[in-house]
This record gives C-alpha cells, sequence and structure tokens, in this order.
C-alpha cells in the first residue's frame, strides 16, 4: 500500500500533481482560483502540514503548496542522483513558480526551512512578491549567541542520530512529539511520518538538518546571506509574522530580529504554541491569514 493511501483522505482531502524537475517528480497541491497563495513547508513536514490553511483559502485564492523533493509525496532520489543542498532547494522552488505561476505577484507563506527557501526566492525576484506570512523559521544567520538546540546539533553531527534517523524514522516520529506544544492525536502523528515509511523515504529529513550552515564555507552559508542581505527590500511589503513561542527551535529572539528588520510587519505572539504553529493554533490563525490578506489585495 502507498504512503498516500495510508493518509486519511478526510485529514488530506486533496488530488495531487506532479512537476516533473530533470526527471524527479515534484508533487504539489494547487486548489482554488484567484489571487496565488504558495505555501513552503519545512523539515521534517510535508503539503500536509498547510492542510486546514489550504481548505480554508482555496475558494477564494489559487493556493499552490509543493512537496520538497525528498519529501511527502515527491520523489525520493538518493544522494548519486540529487544533491540534498539549500541552493538545489532554491533552484527548484524558482522551477516551480516559474511553471506555476511565471507573471503574476504572489503571496508567499512559508514554515521552518520553507522560510529560507521562499525568501531566498523572494530576493531575487522581489517584484513578484505581494505579501509574506512567515512562521516560525528565519531568513538570516542567527545571532552567535544563538546555538543550535541540542537535539538538532545531536542529528546534524553524530552517526549515530544519523542512522537513528534512517532507520527508526527518529526526526519525523520525534517531531510528531516534540514540535506541536500539544499531544496529536495518533492518525495526525501518522500523517505526518507516512510518507517517511522506509530507511530510504527518509533521506531528506536528514539532509536537511546536515545542511544547516553554522560558519562560513558550510554549503548553504553563502545561500543564507544572500537572504539576509536582500530583506531590506521588502520594507514596504505587508507582511505578517506568526509565532509559536514554545518553539524550542525559533524562539521568540528570532521574531524579534524579523521586526527589527521589519519595523512595520504585523506580528502575532501565541504563547501557548510550539514549532508547529498550525497544529496548535489554526483556528485562531485562519482568520488572521484571510483578514490579512483581504486588507493587502494584490
Amino acid at each position: 500500500m502507498s504512503s498516500t493511501r495510508r493518509v486519511p483522505a478526510e485529514l488530506y482531502p486533496f488530488d495531487g500533481h506532479f512537476l516533473d524537475l530533470d526527471g524527479l517528480r515534484l508533487h504539489y497541491l494547487d486548489e482554488g482560483a484567484g489571487e496565488p497563495v504558495v505555501m513552503v513547508h519545512g523539515n521534517p513536514t510535508w503539503s500536509f502540514y498547510y492542510r486546514d490553511l489550504a481548505q480554508a483559502l482555496r475558494d477564494d485564492y489559487r493556493v499552490l503548496v509543493p512537496d520538497h523533493i525528498g519529501c511527502g509525496f515527491s520523489d525520493k532520489p538518493d544522494d548519486a542522483h540529487y544533491r540534498y543542498t539549500l541552493s538545489r532547494r532554491i533552484a527548484d522552488f524558482e522551477a516551480f513558480m516559474a511553471t506555476l505561476e511565471p507573471d503574476r505577484r504572489t503571496t508567499l507563506v512559508a514554515h521552518d526551512w520553507g522560510g529560507m527557501i521562499a525568501m531566498a526566492w523572494a530576493v531575487r525576484n522581489p517584484e513578484r512578491v505581494g505579501r509574506l506570512v512567515l512562521m516560525n523559521t528565519a531568513a538570516f544567520h542567527l545571532p552567535d549567541d544563538m546555538r543550535m538546540p541540542p537535539s538538532l546539533a545531536f542529528v546534524r553531527n553524530t552517526r549515530f542520530a544519523a542512522f537513528c534517523v534512517r532507520r527508526l524514522n527518529l526526526f519525523s516520529r520525534g517531531a510528531t512529539w516534540l514540535a506541536p506544544a500539544r499531544r496529536l492525536p495518533k492518525a495526525v502523528r501518522d500523517a505526518y511520518c507516512a510518507p517517511y515509511d522506509t530507511p530510504d523515504d527518509r533521506i531528506a529529513t536528514l539532509r536537511f538538518v546536515q545542511d544547516i550552515p553554522l560558519a562560513p564555507g558550510d554549503p548553504a552559508w553563502e545561500a543564507v546571506s544572500e537572504v539576509e542581505a536582500g530583506l531590506a527590500r521588502f520594507h514596504a511589503t505587508p507582511i505578517l509574522l506568526l509565532w509559536g513561542e514554545k518553539d524550542f527551535v525559533f524562539k521568540p529572539r528570532v521574531l524579534e530580529i524579523f521586526e527589527k528588520i521589519w519595523p512595520h510587519a504585523e506580528a502575532h505572539r501565541f504563547p501557548d504554541a510550539g514549532h508547529y504553529l498550525l497544529e496548535d493554533a489554526c483556528e485562531e490563525i485562519v482568520p488572521l491569514v484571510r483578514d490579512f490578506l483581504a486588507r493587502h489585495r494584490l
């Protein structure tokens, strides 16, 4: 039985589409019609993370939600057939946008690694960015006094953790317990992990962590520097910042950095929500996003 079938339709009621990227299939959702709203997930989530927000917006907008290569229902190639690096992620997203929305101004919604990927496209195409909605993410190098959480450092830097991620699905399964502030139903936890049901299918969940840049010379360092240098271009762009304050990765201090860069941004803090913000506070977030989009028409 495929991973797709093991995600209940009542939780994920979408018909997926596929885009060919140099022989690899990238899965994505394409729901509704109207102004484009593109949602970009992080690691180890996939388009499932945006399921409720996508359903809430598709009556009024065209909602596009790609699964990164190696994630969700996209292909999961080995290292010989794909470079799991930030630069390749950015190139994939550029190809996705060039195919699905090549001309119109777009609203970007992004979380976790998705923020870095989406903002990399944004700083290269600022004229195409109509609105930004960012939640528990970063688009810059973290300050020197903000260290990587021990759990991420363990996964990034040790062979034992890499073994556990690939053989035991440690990262995806563990995130369903640690990333939200509330306990998720078993069916939701299983759905998050369904695309990562074999060691070969879990390669992206490990490579994303291993690609976190900590110093000059790391493969993703220059790409992050480019994004950081371009953030000032959005000084007049409508921006909505949504933050779960119980996030053990992107703590409130990260939000404060965004607020210094973009003092005009609207920020909403959720004191009882964690990293998987849409799991903890979706009922509050949906009306905030709908109102934000309605007030800032493209």
